[in-house]
């Protein structure tokens, strides 16, 4: 669950939460000391007892995880399930006009600049530059990114194009023009990257498909295609346009 902030229509949610509303789902929060206790002993439960229980099965895979929970939720429910006071099924079918792809992704609201960008975990996106999109700049729209990884940008009930410029993209030094020079900048450059911190967030998406966020450690050799132009221009490879 992210941390609360305030989304465009000026209400604060948490993904749960933003998912949630859009299901006209309500929350029922825990406003008594005995309900947090109730809460607090699920939480033992799903990150103790069911961890050792996977630990002592040895099962250290997602599929073998889900092979193994409905027998533990038969354990565990035999042992601690409580009779309810109404056998009322709240369940309902979910609506035409209900999107659940769309709905359980991560959410979050960039800024169009006057360029027609939006950065989002440190990539650039380039929205496409017809005039109908140009109303969008100064607007803030939603970016949306996929369990499998898909980012998706939504104004006005509808996807946008747009393309990509990531700065973390690196290149070899071998492909840099041989320049007198050149090697030494390369060198204070390959110091100062090591001390760079050029991780994404570890999203859904890439904790789901289980991705790692990238490494800030530097590639020995390597720079990013940003500062390529610049070293360049310092140590008189290029003259600057």
């Amino acid at each position: 669950m992210s941390t609360p902030r305030v989304a465009p229509d000026g209400r604060g949610y948490t993904q749960f939460g933003r998912a949630l509303f859009e299901l006209n789902i309500d929350i029922l929060c825990a406003n008594s000391s005995q309900a947090k206790g109730r809460v607090e002993r699920m939480h033992g439960t799903l990150q103790d007892r069911l961890v050792k229980e996977l630990r002592l099965r040895g099962i250290d895979t997602r599929e073998a995880a889900n092979a193994y929970a409905p027998a533990f939720i038969t354990d565990f429910n035999a042992r601690f399930a409580k009779v309810p006071r109404s056998d009322f099924n709240a369940h309902r079918p979910v609506r035409a006009d209900e999107d659940l792809t769309r709905i359980f992704t991560w959410r979050e609201w960039r800024k169009v600049s006057q360029s027609l960008t939006l950065q989002y975990d440190k990539v650039i996106y380039l929205l496409a530059n017809p005039p109908a999109h140009r109303r969008l700049i100064g607007r803030t729209i939603e970016v949306a990114e996929y369990p499998d990884g898909r980012i998706a940008l939504w104004a006005d009930a509808a996807a946008l194009p747009y393309s990509v410029f990531d700065p973390r993209e690196t290149i070899r030094q071998g492909d840099i023009v041989e320049h007198k020079r050149l090697g030494h900048v390369l060198g204070i450059a390959a110091q100062v990257q090591a001390l760079r911190d050029d991780r994404q967030t570890a999203g859904p998406s890439r904790t789901n498909t289980g991705q790692a966020p990238i490494s800030s450690k530097a590639i020995g050799g390597q720079r990013t295609k940003t500062d390529d132009y610049k070293l360049q221009c310092l140590a008189g490879a290029v003259v600057p346009r």
